[in-house]
């Protein structure tokens, strides 16, 4: 793989936000836009150089908009299957996904992608 080729980062959009209890409940797609803005804004703190950022929204967030340095991909049923898809239509590119969920973050590191939790894309 290419030295170039951005990290690419798969960010488990509802896995995130509920790792915040602070009312997305009430406004699920509210809730993935704002992380969608944050990660636009801050990207991944402590990473350098570019990334693709993939933020992955499924239920009622789906439908929300890409902005420039997030792309946001709707999942068409479960958001850890199309996690896993991305993850292994990516291969061998070097992949990170952003999740707590410890059934995901098997199935991910299965396919080769590292993991980290949501608190390296959340500011406190």
């Amino acid at each position: 793989m290419d030295q170039d080729t951005p990290l690419l980062v798969i960010v488990d959009g509802a896995n995130v936000v509920g790792s915040v209890p602070d009312g997305w409940w009430r406004d699920r797609r509210g809730a993935a836009e704002r992380l969608r803005d944050h990660l636009a804004a801050n990207g991944l703190p402590g990473r350098a150089g570019p990334l693709d950022i993939v933020l992955v929204v499924e239920g009622a967030a789906r439908g929300v908009e890409p902005v420039p340095g997030v792309r946001v991909e709707s999942a068409p049923g479960s958001g850890d299957d199309h996690i896993v898809a991305l993850v292994e239509q990516a291969r061998p590119r070097p992949t990170l996904v952003v999740t707590a969920d410890r059934g995901l973050r098997r199935r991910v590191q299965h396919s080769n992608a590292d993991v980290t939790g949501p608190r390296a894309v959340r500011t406190p």
